[in-house]
């Protein structure tokens, strides 16, 4: 029960969509232009740096608070990590499928990137710096949307392998395979993208190009 309340609350936090938002009050619905996505890197090709960096940091803000809100809630537990964790995949899942918005939003990256933040301050600053490189010299976006995670997947290993989340040995590898999902997750939502990647036919973003963007 208490997982399912986390995933709830999660999922809540998670139904803010930055990107849509910020679109709209801009009169832009960005579902309806470039790739149809409600996240950051559409919101960045379509309306320039500012939409990419204030929907990149809503949605990573999202998945914080609602990691918060849990450890809050359940500060005496001594799983309190592992529902954090729960709190994460319901965010994502909030920022994915928004039902008021037919299910149609984002990729989830920057609210793992949130999720990341969350767990450990470290593991997101190593992603980051992982993620812009492989942007900045690829210039494939979805390249380093997927690499980061499965760099946050062997993070969450070798963290927990070291008693960094205090869990017990079943609670760890419950951990381990929610991780595990999120990063199979993201690589569902990218699917188009990677077949892109291998026929050598995917979109690039000039970051450099993009900031000459209001």
């Amino acid at each position: 029960m208490e997982r399912l309340i986390c995933v709830a609350i999660g999922y809540l936090f998670g139904l803010f969509q930055t990107g849509y938002i910020y679109g709209m009050i801009n009169h832009v619905d960005i579902r309806k232009h470039g790739s149809g996505n409600a996240g950051t890197t559409n919101a960045l090709r379509t309306l320039g740096w500012k939409a990419g960096a204030i929907t990149f940091i809503g949605d990573c803000l999202k998945c914080v608070l609602a990691v918060v809100l849990v450890r809050f809630i359940f500060v005496d537990s001594s799983h309190v990590e592992l529902l954090a964790i729960y709190a994460g995949l319901g965010a994502v899942l909030g920022h994915n499928f928004p039902f008021y918005l037919n299910f149609k939003g984002g990729k989830g990256i920057a609210s793992t990137a949130g999720l990341i933040l969350a767990v450990n301050p470290l593991m997101f600053l190593i992603v980051a710096i992982v993620f812009v490189g492989i942007v900045w010299f690829t210039q494939y976006v979805s390249l380093g949307s997927l690499i980061i995670m499965v760099l946050f997947v062997i993070q969450v290993v070798i963290y927990g392998q070291m008693g960094g989340f205090g869990l017990t040995n079943g609670e760890l590898y419950e951990f381990y395979a929610i991780a595990i999902a999120l990063a199979a997750l993201a690589f569902w939502r990218h699917w188009a993208n990677i077949k892109r990647l291998v026929a050598g036919t995917e979109n690039k973003t000039d970051l450099r190009k993009i900031g000459k963007k209001s």
